[in-house]
């Protein structure tokens, strides 16, 4: 059932309206060819509820996957296996004809769909067992059968003689197959070139292509050279024994609507998990289908609108949602058809518990839901968070809490027991499923009783509601039974290894590291939101704004110097303008988080150097950062400061230097020309 990417084109008139995140054309400081993501300010954190989607990162995994595909096949490859696949397609459709079947279209690509008698049906369906294929059984008892390069005229041949024993006839002779008549339409040819761009038409060996992927690899700076601290995110570890099952054949192969007697690995999977969720957040059921947490938000508020409509109350639809909450709530509210009403934050980080009761008042007849983030997105545990949800109960409102925290949570505290109703898991975050550059993802819900009959399932899949969500009234929300199922052994691994004791270690450590961060940098920048004790959950906001008055220096000039010191930036801005957000996880080890602490308090230091004048204020390491290997080994250095303290500003650079590919990009360029068009 996936993963999965899936793409959409459009007219450039509509380009400004997509959906989700563009890649676009940019230029850095040298002039140099560089892309990067377009518009990000329109989305979630910016336009809450008026963002074009919910989605934080699409699932890029995958659309890498696919570009490799056809940079390596390019477009006289793509087009040789589209005419296998077709004349394979094809010479099924002579031998069924010739079979004294007919065919339900006459004209086709891949996909031939044969019209058959119930009796012959039955006798096909029979015989396709034994041989051990699935063929797709059409509602109103048409077969149908697909073909891609994978398959070959011995599984043509196969299957015409399934088809022959649903006639009581011999089958066809091994090896009679000829060449049969093109079903495709002259006039559906396609008379332009495809993928002329070079990328897709130098790389056709083996050797050529693994170049390409490892010089590509180079220029990310993954986990595989240090601690990715983007706060709200989780950038964790992926151990390799989590990720082994997944090149399972067992798990691998299997077609998302293959029949439940021939997946019963999945389903015990299922239920562990299923189980194993269950008892972390204390609900009642779980549903699988979602993607990603962004649909499990959707989903969610799709289950409370739902219930409230089984009981009469299908007209509430008013969505409280704190000013901490996570960036894509109000999207997701929007999208489920819901007024957002925004629930007001106190200096300290936590929800405004009086205005949030007042709210819940005031929307009585019409409230439908609190989103709340808990722990918050402030990095604080919300010490009412019981109370908020009782104000909203009280007033006929469910509450949805945004799960993307639970690393924080896991073995501490359960969702139901705050109150809640139902929430949604980051299995591509809090339990380990890769989440680097975006995908792939899944972000099961799991809900109280009384909504489990809400929660989403596919009607085509018998069982696709997991763990007791029985009833199927809203639907599917993505179109494989179980969501992403491919890469739910990574989680179930990751569980069954870790088990009850170590998720709980595994977040008191997450907790643990990110105070031990912010305690160690509290000296050289504030620590914007603490807890009443002066603690935080799993994450800490550093407060740079101030930089900006005493030394010119923004936020986004220690991220971008960050790198020269080998570090990914936190996420930066959000939720407050000129901060930074740190999230450490419990994957980290004293070393690393000392390092990275290291690294930030130099950088304190060179921005006290243009504090004092020892420095100027627009020609710095800061304001030039990244400095690429190229800008470094120039003949011409005209800078005041050293070509080593501009690259190496730190010792455990000169054992290993992780090099940016760029310089600093202009960021106005790259929203006025963001459609990529490769050279």
């Amino acid at each position: 059932g996936g993963p999965h990417a899936a793409y959409f084109a459009t007219r450039d008139a509509f380009k400004r309206l997509t959906p989700g995140r563009v890649v676009g054309v940019s230029k850095d400081a040298a002039g140099k060819t560089a892309y990067r993501l377009a518009l990000q300010t329109r989305e979630q954190h910016i336009r809450r509820e008026k963002a074009t989607s919910n989605i934080c990162t699409a699932q890029v995994l995958l659309a890498v996957i696919s570009g490799f595909y056809a940079a390596y096949h390019g477009p006289k490859g793509l087009a040789r296996i589209a005419r296998g696949a077709h004349a394979l397609a094809a010479a099924f459709a002579a031998g069924a004809e010739a079979l004294g079947y007919s065919l339900r279209h006459a004209e086709f690509f891949d996909a031939v769909r044969v019209k058959v008698l119930p009796a012959q049906a039955r006798k096909i369906l029979a015989e396709a067992a034994a041989r051990r294929l699935n063929l797709r059984v059409f509602q109103d008892g048409d077969l149908g059968v697909a073909f891609d390069e994978a398959k070959t005229p011995a599984d043509v041949e196969e299957l015409l003689a399934i088809f022959a024993a649903g006639k009581g006839v011999d089958a066809p002779k091994p090896g009679a197959l000829a060449a049969a008549t093109p079903r495709i339409p002259p006039q559906l040819a396609r008379a332009t070139p495809i993928l002329p761009q070079a990328v897709f038409n130098l790389y056709h060996s083996e050797t050529e292509m693994l170049r390409y992927i490892k010089r590509l690899e180079s220029r990310d700076l993954s986990l595989t050279t240090s601690m990715i601290p983007l706060g709200s995110c989780t950038m964790k570890l992926n151990a390799a024994s989590e990720m082994l099952p997944i090149t399972l054949p067992g798990f691998s192969d299997i077609h998302p609507f293959a029949p439940p007697e021939q997946t019963r690995g999945y389903q015990e999977l299922l239920n562990d998990l299923g189980a194993w969720l269950c008892a972390m957040t204390g609900f009642a059921a779980v549903s699988f289908q979602p993607n990603a947490g962004s649909q499990g938000e959707y989903a969610g508020l799709l289950a409370i609108r739902a219930y409230q409509k089984s009981r009469g109350q299908g007209a509430r639809d008013v969505c409280l949602i704190p000013a901490s909450a996570h960036g894509t709530n109000p999207a997701s509210a929007a999208m489920a058809g819901l007024k957002v009403v925004t629930v007001a934050t106190t200096p300290s980080g936590d929800i405004d518990l009086n205005d949030l009761k007042a709210k819940a008042v005031e929307h009585t007849r019409s409230l439908c839901a609190l989103m709340v983030t808990y722990p918050s997105t402030h990095g604080v545990f919300e010490e009412g968070i019981k109370d908020a949800c009782m104000a909203v109960h009280a007033a006929g409102g469910q509450v949805y809490l945004d799960g993307a925290n639970m690393n924080a949570m896991v073995g501490l505290c359960r969702p139901a027991e705050l109150g809640a109703d139902v929430c949604h898991l980051n299995l591509h975050k809090t339990f380990c499923i890769p989440h680097g550059g975006g995908g792939p993802g899944m972000g099961p819900i799991a809900a109280a009783k009384h909504l489990a009959p809400h929660l989403p399932g596919n009607p085509a899949a018998a069982g696709a509601a997991a763990n007791g969500a029985a009833a199927l009234a809203n639907g599917p929300v993505a179109a494989a039974p179980w969501g992403s199922a491919m890469i739910l052994p990574i989680p179930w691994a990751y569980i069954a290894q870790m088990g009850a004791d170590g998720l709980l270690r595994a977040s008191q450590t997450a907790i643990l590291n990110a105070n031990y961060v912010a305690k160690k940098l509290e000296g050289s920048y504030p620590v914007l939101f603490r807890g009443r004790h002066g603690l935080i959950a799993h994450e800490c906001i550093l407060d740079l704004r101030r930089f900006k008055d005493t030394a010119d220096v923004s936020v986004e000039d220690v991220a971008k110097r960050l790198m020269d010191y080998g570090f990914h930036a936190p996420t930066v801005s959000w939720p407050v303008p000129g901060t930074m957000m740190i999230e450490p996880t419990e994957s980290e080890s004293k070393a690393e988080l000392d390092r990275f602490c290291e690294a930030m308090i130099l950088i304190r230091e060179e921005i006290r150097a243009v504090e004092e004048g020892r420095a100027g204020r627009t020609d710095n390491p800061l304001k030039n950062a990244p400095h690429t290997a190229l800008a470094v080994t120039a003949e011409s250095w005209t800078h005041p400061y050293s070509r080593g303290q501009a690259a190496f500003p730190a010792p455990w650079l000169k054992e290993h230097k992780f090099w940016p590919a760029v310089a600093r990009i202009d960021n106005a360029y790259g929203d006025r020309n963001f459609v990529c068009a490769c050279s």
